[in-house]
């Protein structure tokens, strides 16, 4: 299977939607590899950043998954096939 790099960006603007957000990275915990989260208080939301290593077809599905949950916004950067 080949993988590729990526970077999900998240933007929350529902607090409330964080327990939704942890369990679906928790299924695709295997291919993250760092998450980083940033309370922005200024604006009311939260930026979460998520380094992932998978088939395009998992990135694709996570970020799916995470940008249906209510108040949630998702885009995804992929590194450069070879």
């Amino acid at each position: 299977m080949d993988t590729r790099a990526a970077i999900i960006a998240i933007i929350v603007k529902r607090t409330e939607s964080a327990n939704e957000i942890n369990t679906v990275l928790h299924e695709y915990s295997d291919y993250i590899i760092g998450r980083m989260g940033i309370p922005y208080q200024k604006k009311n939301i939260n930026i979460i950043s998520i380094a992932i290593d998978a088939s395009q077809d998992i990135i694709n599905t996570l970020a799916g998954k995470i940008g249906r949950i209510e108040g949630v916004t998702t885009k995804t950067v992929y590194s450069p096939e070879d």
